[in-house]
């Protein structure tokens, strides 16, 4: 399991009956998590004097409880500044796991002693965007999202990399992947973060188990010569880290390189075990070793 642990301004604190205990910078959340399917004693006094509390609801959805949490806070990571809000279905603005994905490919950009072009998919607000940017990259930042690319743009005033070479585009990713295979455009890497189900901006509906595998194929196309690394996430059950794995193996062959996958996952503080939090795919050239 690749285990984002490096974190300072966030930890899961305690898992139980469906439900993690985690500190946002000052902050203390409880949000539910379909991983956990133990129940332990909850005997940290965080799980009764929590800021704010997800209830999910038995007819779908769900609605936060707050009791003491600004409209907006920041946490940060190695040099990167998130503003983080609780909004709809548990969400905060980032998911801290995927930290170590820009661990990962942040040593690969800097190490490729050349010029970058990362085109980030699915990108929301910016994670992967400004780390990958921070490294050195120049970054294609894709989302349907009208909101969602607003707020990165704001993550990356606050990180400063107003100035990054970051191109913001609001747009279905497909849509944007054909267009720029008819423009002749290449990237030297692929960072994609696809939803389970999804809409675009004129209603073009996604959903991952149909359509995964035909995007995959079709995001080689913008690929460069010697492409650096393309990486896959997944939070959907049924792609688990060997699908990753197999799809990636199949459509990156012709470059060579390397394909791993593996789950990704959170250290738990209280009782030091690790809470899975979906799987990653990750193929990279024999250079970037």
């Amino acid at each position: 399991m690749w285990i984002a642990n490096d974190w300072k301004d966030f930890e899961v604190i305690d898992t139980s009956k469906g439900e993690k205990l985690e500190r946002w910078g000052d902050f203390l959340l409880i949000r539910p998590d379909p991983q956990v399917l133990w129940e332990t004693s909850k005997e940290h006094k965080g799980w009764k004097k929590c800021n704010a509390h997800y209830h999910r609801s038995s007819k779908g959805g769900g609605e936060w409880k707050i009791f003491n949490l600004p409209k907006q806070w920041d946490i940060s990571y190695k040099g990167l500044t998130f503003h983080l809000q609780p909004f709809s279905f548990k969400h905060t603005g980032l998911f801290p796991e995927q930290a170590v994905n820009w661990d990962w490919f942040s040593e690969k950009i800097k190490s490729a002693k050349r010029p970058v072009k990362v085109l980030n998919l699915f990108a929301y607000t910016g994670g992967a965007t400004l780390a990958a940017a921070k490294a050195g990259a120049s970054v294609t930042h894709v989302d349907a999202s009208k909101g969602m690319v607003t707020w990165a743009k704001e993550n990356a005033l606050a990180s400063g990399l107003k100035d990054a070479p970051i191109r913001y585009i609001v747009d279905d990713c497909v849509k944007f992947v054909e267009r720029e295979i008819r423009r002749g455009n290449k990237y030297d890497a692929v960072i994609m973060d696809p939803p389970s189900y999804g809409r675009g901006p004129k209603g073009e509906i996604w959903k991952i188990e149909d359509n995964i595998h035909s995007f995959v194929h079709l995001c080689t196309k913008v690929l460069t010569e010697k492409p650096l690394f393309f990486l896959i996430n997944s939070y959907t059950t049924g792609l688990q880290a060997g699908v990753l794995s197999y799809m990636l193996s199949i459509e990156m062959k012709r470059f060579g390189g390397i394909v791993q996958a593996e789950e990704i996952g959170l250290p738990v503080s209280n009782n030091g075990l690790v809470l899975p939090c979906g799987a990653s795919g990750r193929w990279e050239s024999i250079e970037s070793k």
